[in-house]
C-alpha cells in the first residue's frame, strides 16, 4: 500500500518591513531640513529641525518652535529649507505663514515649485499598538542632512498634561495646559533625537501622515516634574496639521 503526501504551497506573508521599503522612495523628495543661511557665516546653513511638505506642495509643516529663533534681516540672513534629493542640495526660501503655539505647529510657505506633498490620515487617532515610522534629520548639524527613519509602534494616546503631586512643581504651561482644552498626544516606543522635531510620523505601509514628532513642547509639560530627559518619543495627531491647514487655504 503506498502513502501518498500531497505538498500544498502555502503563501508566506511578505515581514511588514517590506511595506516600509516601498513607501520610503516616495516619502523623502518631501522631507527637507529647516533652519537658516546667511551667506556671510560659516556654516551658511544654521539647522534647526524637520519639516515635510504638505497641501499643494507649497507649504512645510513643522513645530512652531524649530522656528521660534529670530532671524536677523539687517544680517541677511534668511529662514529656508533644504531639499536633500535636489542637486547640490537646494536651498529655498521660506517665509511663515500660520503658527499655533497651542498645538506647537506651524506653517511655512515654500518659494518657487511645490514639492511632492505627503498625504494625511484621515483619522483624527492612531490606534495604540500601531506601526509607525517616521523620518528626518536626527542630530542633523553633527550627522549631516540625510534623512534617517526610525520605526516603532503607537504605545499610547496620553494626555499632555499630567495633574502633579505638589503646587512646586507647576509651572504655567503645565497649567494652561490643565485648564484648557485637553490636547492628547501619541507616546511612542521609538526613540527620537535632537532634530527631529517636525519630522513626520506615518504609516509604514501606506505612508500617511499620523502625526508630527515633537520633543520639546510635549516634554515641557508631560515630564516637568522629572530631573532628567525620559527618552521617550511624543507626536502631535495629525488633526490638528489638518485644523491648521484650513487656516491657510
Amino acid at each position: 500500500m503506498w502513502l501518498v503526501v500531497l505538498c500544498v504551497a502555502i503563501p508566506v506573508p511578505r515581514p511588514a518591513v517590506a511595506g516600509l521599503v516601498e513607501v520610503l522612495p516616495r516619502l523623502k523628495p518631501s522631507v527637507v531640513a529647516v533652519g537658516t543661511f546667511q551667506r556671510a557665516r560659516s556654516p551658511q546653513f544654521r539647522f534647526l529641525g524637520t519639516g515635510f511638505a504638505v497641501g499643494s506642495g507649497r507649504l512645510v509643516a513643522t513645530n512652531a518652535h524649530v522656528v521660534s529663533v529670530p532671524v536677523s534681516d539687517d544680517q541677511l540672513e534668511s529662514l529656508v529649507v533644504v531639499v536633500p534629493g535636489a542637486p547640490q542640495s537646494a536651498i529655498r526660501r521660506v517665509a511663515k505663514a500660520a503658527v499655533d503655539p497651542n498645538t506647537d505647529l506651524a506653517l511655512l510657505r515654500l518659494d518657487g515649485e511645490p514639492l511632492p506633498a505627503l498625504p494625511l490620515a484621515e483619522a483624527n487617532f492612531a490606534a495604540e499598538g500601531q506601526p509607525i515610522a517616521f523620518m528626518g534629520f536626527p542630530i542633523g548639524s553633527a550627522l549631516g542632512l540625510t534623512p534617517v527613519t526610525h520605526r516603532g509602534i503607537v504605545a499610547a494616546v496620553t494626555p499632555i498634561g499630567i495633574p502633579q503631586a505638589n503646587s512646586r512643581q507647576l509651572n504655567p504651561a503645565l497649567i494652561r495646559r490643565l485648564s484648557g482644552e485637553k490636547l492628547r498626544v501619541y507616546q511612542l516606543d521609538a526613540t527620537a533625537y535632537p532634530g527631529n522635531s517636525g519630522s513626520p510620523l506615518f504609516d509604514p505601509d501606506s505612508g500617511e501622515v499620523l502625526g508630527i514628532i515633537n520633543m520639546v513642547f510635549v516634554k515641557g509639560t508631560k515630564e516637568n516634574a522629572l530631573s532628567a530627559p525620559s527618552g521617550i518619543t511624543y507626536a502631535i495627531p495629525v488633526s490638528h496639521l489638518r485644523a491648521l491647514l484650513m487656516d491657510v487655504r
